[in-house]
């Protein structure tokens, strides 16, 4: 099992703060119920006794009783009680629990209990109940594998492949856990992800929103997955479907994306104009929270090579908590400005520097960015184009380091 340390470092500085309810929320089947393992374990290695983790997962059928937020409160205060010492909470799924909020508001401010939730759908930290808990819960956004965990998993099904073999896979297969624990076929990896898609559509899109119009939503996730890192507005998606002899309102659109992201489908990354120092409010490009999705119900990854590799350059900055945006000076774009804190850095992506003029655009973008932040080119290629304090990293090795 891949420990997933980014994750748990995260979470170990609020362990035993039962003030503090530990929210992990991400797109379903991204490793959030393995978190809740890892957690239970650490506790399990620090002393804590077994008898004290209670585990709730509530996509489990025998729970249906206690989706009702009294009826699990009932419950939960009954065990709690029945327990000496402080009791570790684990709840998992929990937005298939109605007003979920109140039940674990009040078991945190009537019981000694630890309390660890995930969710796969933003809203369940949104709308009047979510204030019962402000200031009191800390969110910690899970993500895919990243490259490095793929090479950690993959080793230990696969060992010997070099880091170019494992690349290969992982622009295809993309970062979902259970499939580099369980080596597929390439025909069972993709029937696996499509189920993924099939059940964040349904489970957390359609029945979260009550959408009716499915084949607009499934025509709106294509259009995007076959524009990752492109800029385009709502307008211009209407504008397409109406190309295609279909009316739909740019404001039908929006919330259609909109509940895309709530369902941790795609990022939505905002344009920064550098000069200015302000962010763009139009046309905003998207990402794939998992590029292994856009292969198994878009296809294409090899051939759109280059933006799959912006796709995961995009999600490991956002996975390593960087807040992102596109860069835009004038004419010119920098692909990604990760901020973090005091830190900045800037990334352009690129296939391979094949060309003068590939070079010129990709570290001439930098010309006019005039501050001493570490700035990159990532790509392909093995050989090194450092220069003008530009570093030139390849994108294999860039993914596993530690720290940039």
């Amino acid at each position: 099992m891949v420990k997933r340390e980014l994750y748990i470092n995260k979470i170990r500085g609020f362990m035993n703060l039962p003030e503090i309810v530990k929210i992990i929320t991400g797109m379903r089947r991204s490793g959030k119920s393995v978190m809740l393992e890892l957690i239970q374990s650490e506790l399990l290695s620090n002393g804590v006794s077994k008898s004290n983790i209670l585990t709730y997962n509530f996509e489990d059928m025998s729970l249906r009783n206690l989706k009702n937020p009294e009826v699990l409160h009932d419950h939960l205060k009954t065990r709690i009680d029945a327990l000496k010492d402080r009791i570790y909470l684990f709840l998992d799924e929990i937005q298939e629990v109605e007003n979920w909020e109140a039940c674990v508001n009040s078991l945190r401010v009537n019981s000694d209990v630890d309390i660890y939730v995930t969710g796969s759908n933003a809203k369940m930290l949104t709308g009047e109940y979510a204030t019962l808990l402000a200031g009191r819960y800390i969110e910690i956004r899970m993500y895919p594998f990243s490259f490095q965990e793929f090479c950690t998993a993959i080793h230990e099904k696969i060992p010997g492949l070099s880091l170019s073999e494992k690349f290969n896979m992982y622009i295809k297969q993309g970062g979902m856990p259970f499939l580099s624990n369980l080596v597929l076929s390439e025909a069972e990896a993709k029937q696996y992800l499509c189920d993924i898609y099939a059940s964040v559509v349904i489970k957390d899109i359609i029945k979260q929103n009550s959408f009716r119009d499915v084949d607009l939503l499934e025509k709106i996730i294509a259009y995007v997955m076959a524009n990752v890192g492109k800029t385009f507005s709502a307008t211009s998606i209407s504008k397409f479907f109406k190309s295609e002899n279909r009316t739909v309102a740019p404001e039908t659109i929006l919330n259609y994306l909109r509940a895309c992201e709530e369902a941790y489908l795609f990022a939505k990354i905002k344009r920064f104009d550098v000069p200015g120092k302000r962010m763009l409010q139009i046309n905003e490009k998207y990402y794939v929270t998992d590029h292994g999705l856009r292969e198994a119900v878009y296809g294409y990854n090899e051939r759109d090579i280059e933006l799959v590799m912006e796709n995961i350059i995009c999600i490991e900055l956002l996975r390593r908590g960087y807040n992102v945006s596109v860069g835009y000076i004038g004419s010119k774009e920098i692909d990604f400005i990760g901020t973090r804190g005091s830190e900045c850095i800037y990334i352009q992506v690129c296939y391979l520097l094949a060309s003068k003029e590939t070079i010129e655009r990709e570290f001439g973008g930098y010309r006019s960015v005039l501050d001493n932040f570490p700035k990159y080119v990532v790509s392909l290629d093995e050989f090194n184009l450092n220069r003008d304090g530009i570093q030139h990293k390849n994108i294999r090795e860039f993914l596993i380091t530690d720290s940039w």
